[in-house]
């Protein structure tokens, strides 16, 4: 089976702006991201609509690719690039260009959910831990994802779902298994083109989660569970404390 991975990659972030651009002890971000990503899959490509960023990964020979400034998510721009590539692939990664510390170990788990032939768009889920504590679980940042028992997804939230009416919420990590979404995607090419095609739904617009549009459209979403965490980057904050991660301290 051949595999692409695309980073989507844009510089006007709210919370931070140029953020793949930010350097992470000598490397900007996206090479970081690309690096990781290249230890599972040979054929990476950064899908960006800003210069600045396609002459990053040209300077350290990789492949960019120049997408519309209008695209509304990720997704919408892996399609683009996808079709700008010119190479037929079996299925099409998702990874976000700020998860530097991304583990191929993840991307292959990823991968392997399409060994089954009728699976048309994969995830990741990673169990909460009681540690984590009550307030990381209900941290609307943090989207909670509902399994069936075919480790599909079932429907995703920013609230805290299910909700355990028969037990007080200081025991609900002890007492349940909650999942938590990482931002990781697989696509059969046929059906990324589809589902970028779909207007925004009732779902998506309520919770801001674009993956309501395709399960409110009849798509299924199978989900591997890793037990690895990873660690995203969405402000200046979180880019100190990734540099400590690196570092040890």
């Amino acid at each position: 089976m051949k595999f692409a991975a695309i980073i989507p990659a844009r510089y006007a972030s709210t919370r931070f702006p140029g953020k793949p651009l930010a350097d992470m002890n000598g490397k900007p971000m996206i090479q970081r991201v690309y690096e990781q990503v290249k230890k599972s899959i040979a054929d990476v490509y950064v899908a960006t609509d800003d210069e600045r960023i396609y002459k990053a990964v040209e300077k350290f020979k990789g492949n960019a690719i120049m997408t519309s400034p209008l695209h509304r998510s990720g997704t919408d721009r892996c399609n683009e690039a996808y079709e700008k590539i010119g190479k037929t692939f079996d299925v099409i990664i998702n990874i976000q260009g700020d998860e530097p510390f991304v583990l191929p170990e993840q991307i292959d788990l990823l991968k392997a959910c399409f060994a089954e032939k009728d699976v048309e768009i994969a995830t990741l889920v990673k169990p909460f831990e009681p540690k984590d504590g009550l307030d990381a679980l209900k941290n609307p940042s943090t989207p909670k994802v509902v399994l069936s028992n075919q480790s599909e997804a079932i429907y995703f939230s920013r609230s805290v779902i299910p909700f355990l009416r028969d037990l007080a919420q200081e025991d609900w990590l002890t007492q349940h298994c909650f999942y938590k979404h990482l931002g990781i995607y697989g696509y059969r090419p046929d059906v990324l083109k589809k589902i970028t095609n779909l207007p925004a739904g009732i779902l998506e617009k309520a919770e801001s989660l674009e993956q309501l549009r395709w399960i409110e459209n009849g798509y299924k979403i199978k989900v591997g569970i890793t037990t690895d965490e990873t660690v995203g980057i969405d402000t200046p904050e979180d880019l100190k404390n990734a540099l400590k991660y690196m570092t040890g301290e």
